[in-house]
């Protein structure tokens, strides 16, 4: 089949390229393929039938470039799956109940597989090139696909990318299977992460949140853990998060936020009341006096020098979120990401049957992702309505309220609710105690470790969240850490750390600040 033939005319379901090519002839260059290992690995796998067993989980069919050859080997897979005997007449009768033994050659073929050894001792590492080779074919495949479609002007560039990145993604998850590792290699990893905890100050083995009693609970947020922190609409979830990065670039740990519902302006604006501790609405309607604008710019320059990075790509795919997750990684050094929130993001380029699969793929694919970059990923997610239904007295969430619940709760190493019974209309506690301002973080999925509920004050005019122990008082002293930063006056064009990761380089997004007798906003 020629390079600009296809397998099928067919049209796809929704979101999945039509027609992918076949890669067999490209026009005179040879696709990667090597026949000889090909001949010697089942030569390997019929002279010593043991060593199937190492080798089936990185090949199958598609693997092997010569037709016959794949026909033998799926032969073999069955067999061996099947608990039967492999042997040279054990493959050559399952291949005439199949009709397939003049296909392939008859007997002299399989006697020829035997003479063709390379090395049994070496059929794994000759395994893993098959298997490489069978890598680079279907990136070439999706890769022309890719190219014959970006010549179609009528082909939406939105769609393609996201085709594109599906692709990658199915290869991705059909990748050449990982080496064991012994634990003698994996212990001093352990043991040099035991004693950085055991110098740890703070206590606190992973990302600190700056709430004492929920990191007491869950020693920081632990590298590769997928944590998803959910509520029902205005209990607070991006003020949560908020509040958390901003305690977390308080430490000058890099943090990215992915917002899918607000703007980076809007982002740093809440930040900016975070960090100032002024009323929102002042800043918003640039109600501020002298006094206030002074403590403005401080706020300003302090959120100027810490590493927080802001991306608001509106219905942002989860591939595209996995591209720009690994730069922010390896080109900023991040050690924690948000996303707000999980429902909003989506999968295209991929089909599926209904909205739970696609929210299924999406969770698997936050959990691998947080694994492979070895950094936690706090996922935001809403509660469906069933909250709303139960009587007042049974409002906290469960597990079971997830939104597409099965799946993220699977995949979540924590789960988190965020509670507030002020909203509710109580306004006492069981003991007495008032619910101004009240906030219970339920911890109702812990991986590794204990399950319990902690209480935090929620300030409405700051939207932000506190200690518990921290009074209305203190909190909204507008006294923060940043009052020991020297006040500099921004000029305009000065690149701010508060950075968009909208772009591909992450571009720094420039602060202006306004003259005195003119609102900032």
């Amino acid at each position: 089949m020629a390079i600009g033939e296809t397998k099928s005319a067919k049209k796809s379901k929704k979101g999945v390229a039509p027609d992918i090519i076949e890669v067999r002839d490209m026009g005179g260059v040879v696709p990667p393929q090597a026949p000889e290992i090909e001949n010697s690995v089942i030569g390997a796998i019929l002279t010593n039938p043991g060593c199937f067993s190492e080798i089936c989980t990185i090949l199958k069919k598609e693997t092997f470039y010569v037709p016959k050859n794949a026909l033998v080997y799926e032969t073999i897979s069955y067999l061996g799956s099947t608990q039967q005997s492999i042997d040279l007449f054990t493959v050559s009768e399952e291949l005439k109940k199949r009709d397939l033994f003049e296909t392939v050659g008859g007997m002299s073929v399989l006697i020829e597989y035997t003479q063709n050894v390379i090395s049994v001792a070496n059929v794994y590492e000759h395994s893993k090139i098959l298997a490489a080779k069978a890598l680079e074919r279907e990136l070439i495949k999706y890769s022309t696909e890719i190219q014959r479609r970006a010549f179609n002007e009528d082909e939406d560039v939105d769609k393609l990318i996201q085709a594109a990145e599906a692709m990658l993604y199915d290869i991705s998850q059909h990748n050449i299977e990982k080496d064991f590792t012994p634990i003698s290699d994996v212990l001093p990893t352990v043991k040099a992460n035991i004693d950085a905890a055991a110098n740890n100050k703070e206590g606190v083995g992973g990302v600190p949140s700056g709430f004492t009693k929920l990191d007491g609970m869950t020693n920081g947020w632990q590298k590769s853990d997928l944590i998803i922190i959910a509520a029902r609409p205005a209990m607070g979830k991006t003020a949560f998060v908020l509040s958390m990065a901003r305690n977390i670039a308080d430490k000058d740990i890099p943090v990215a936020v992915f917002s899918l519902e607000m703007s980076n302006d809007q982002l740093a604006t809440r930040m900016l009341v975070n960090v100032t501790e002024l009323p929102s609405e002042k800043i918003k309607k640039g109600q501020l006096n002298i006094d206030e604008m002074k403590h403005l710019n401080q706020g300003l320059d302090y959120l100027a020098q810490k590493p927080i990075y802001l991306d608001d790509t509106p219905s942002l795919s989860v591939f595209e979120f996995a591209t720009k997750a690994r730069r922010l990684v390896r080109d900023k050094g991040v050690k924690i990401i948000v996303i707000d929130y999980l429902q909003l993001m989506n999968a295209s380029g991929m089909a599926y049957g209904s909205r739970e699969q696609e929210v299924s793929t999406i969770s698997r694919s936050l959990k691998q992702l947080a694994k492979e970059l070895m950094v936690p990923i706090i996922a935001l997610s809403q509660l469906n309505r069933s909250v709303e239904s139960r009587d007042k007295q049974d409002k906290r969430p469960q597990l079971s309220d997830l939104r597409e619940s099965g799946a993220i709760e699977q995949d979540a190493d924590m789960v988190l609710f965020i509670h507030r019974p002020e909203y509710y209309g109580f306004t006492q506690t069981d003991s007495g105690e008032s619910t101004a301002g009240l906030t219970e973080i339920i911890l109702a999925k812990h991986r590794n470790g204990e399950v319990r509920d902690i209480k935090l004050r929620f300030i409405k005019d700051q939207a932000k969240f506190v200690n518990w122990d921290q009074t209305p008082i203190q909190a909204t002293s507008a006294q923060g850490d940043f009052d020991m930063v020297e006040s500099q006056t921004f000029q305009t064009g000065v690149a701010s750390p508060l950075q968009s990761a909208t772009s591909n380089e992450f571009d720094l997004q420039q602060v202006n600040i306004a003259p005195q007798d003119e609102a900032p906003f």
